[in-house]
């Protein structure tokens, strides 16, 4: 009966969330409440989701102040040294534009949002794309590609996702997987070269065009920088900047240092002293970012009391057990590479949120009882659920400002991109076998 009452409670999340009947917060509160009180928890509720949010806590500090810290870094301009020798080192060769383009989507994602993303990636390289007749398809194309594959980060919403979900350590969940990003990123680099060859025989050019990219360059890089508020750049502290973010995420990625939890939130208030020294600005800034950093952790918040009610009340181990009687046993030890291969199409079908927290538990407490540790099923997920695939699904508004942006067909966009993301998906469950970072 238990697993019935579980099943219940996902299904109805997914309906609630991917029929926009009920916002993602609300669903993941109420949902589990409701149904807890049907299945007889009642006076219990209370302590299966204050146990949940205890166990999401050091996440959602985390989060919080990365989301917090990388956006006052790219107020203070930290990114726009670079970006700016990307697009003149692109001149007017196809392929270093293609491949500039991809570096430009990785550095801009650094913050881990999608909008940033492309506001300050396809602005900047859609003049340069018109000027020298490439499709604009393949700049969504590339844009997608780079900022799926940095959206593995741990201070991404899939990642985060992942850990809150399924109350994993974050060093142990994504430290395995860095190899495999890193092929990913690879992939990317070299799906972009590829692209840029295949534009260059397109379009004919057998020479450089210099001065009519210097042009699309500047003007690019002009009507980037007229949508932020100079006053806010710091250009002389860009290098502490740099080595401040450095810093930031070897301690992130080391984890012994610095509890997780307190990296970002050190690293923001060094950020906010040295490059506002004033307490107005400081504020400014903070207000500035809040908005999203506050949604943010009110989801994570809010999964922790449906993932604290799911796993206390004995729900997912039951459904779970349910789900194990109808799998082979033999095929119980491949659920990892299974939970790879489909997580980026999944992102066409699942929002993060209903995959995350509705999906992923029951995949991972089915792999525990055949044997399988619940951290690869996470590790497996974020290669392509909402990482790779987000750039390509309906169910994220980011997605449609990318097409909007670049003004590009979404069916166009999905048609031409699926298959690189998809690739790059493959290419980083193949390094993740390898490593060891889950099983084949």
């Amino acid at each position: 009966m238990l697993s019935l009452w579980g099943f219940l409670i996902i299904l109805s999340l997914l309906v609630l969330i991917m029929t926009k009947r009920a916002s993602v917060i609300v669903a993941l509160v109420a949902v589990p409440m409701v149904f807890g009180l049907l299945a007889g928890f009642g006076p219990k509720l209370g302590a299966f989701a204050f146990d949940g949010i205890k166990s999401v806590a050091p996440v959602g500090v985390m989060l919080t102040f990365a989301i917090l810290y990388f956006g006052v870094m790219n107020d203070a301009g930290m990114f726009d040294p670079a970006i700016k020798r990307i697009v003149k080192y692109g001149g007017g060769d196809p392929v270093k534009v293609a491949v500039g383009t991809a570096v430009i989507a990785m550095l801009a994602h650094l913050d881990g949002s999608g909008a940033s993303t492309f506001l300050i990636a396809v602005p900047a390289m859609l003049p340069i794309y018109d000027k020298l007749g490439m499709d604009r398809k393949v700049l969504t194309c590339i844009v997608a590609m780079g900022a799926g594959t940095m959206n593995m980060l741990p201070w991404g919403g899939p990642t985060l996702r992942a850990a809150s979900s399924l109350q994993l350590n974050m060093n142990e969940l994504f430290n395995p997987m860095i190899p495999a990003q890193i092929s990913g990123l690879v992939a990317v680099l070299a799906f972009s070269f590829w692209l840029g060859r295949k534009e260059k025989r397109r379009i004919g050019l057998g020479h450089m065009m210099d001065d009519l990219a210097d042009s699309a360059a500047h003007s690019a890089v002009a009507s980037a920088e007229a949508e932020k508020v100079d006053a806010l750049k710091r250009p002389k502290l860009v290098w502490f900047n740099i080595l401040l973010t450095v810093v930031a995420i070897v301690a992130l990625v080391q984890g012994k240092l610095i509890p997780l939890p307190v990296v970002f939130m050190l690293a923001l208030v060094i950020a906010l002293v040295v490059n506002y020294p004033e307490v107005k600005m400081q504020q400014e800034r903070i207000v500035a970012q809040g908005k999203s950093a506050v949604f943010m952790i009110a989801i994570i918040f809010a999964a922790g009391i449906f993932t604290g009610i799911l796993s206390k009340s004995g729900m997912i181990k039951a459904m779970a057990s349910t789900m194990v009687s109808f799998v082979p046993a033999s095929l119980g030890g491949h659920l990892p590479v299974f939970t790879a291969i489909t997580s980026m199409p999944a992102s066409l079908l699942f929002d993060p949120d209903s995959y995350y927290f509705g999906i992923l538990p029951v995949l991972a407490t089915a792999a525990e009882a055949m044997g399988v540790a619940k951290i690869e099923v996470a590790r497996a997920a974020i290669l392509g659920q909402m990482t790779t695939g987000f750039p390509v699904s309906p169910l994220t508004a980011a997605t449609f400002l990318l097409v909007g942006l670049a003004g590009v067909d979404l069916g166009e966009h999905q048609k031409f991109t699926i298959p690189y993301v998809f690739a790059t998906t493959i290419v980083m469950t193949i390094v993740a076998v390898v490593t060891g970072a889950f099983r084949l």
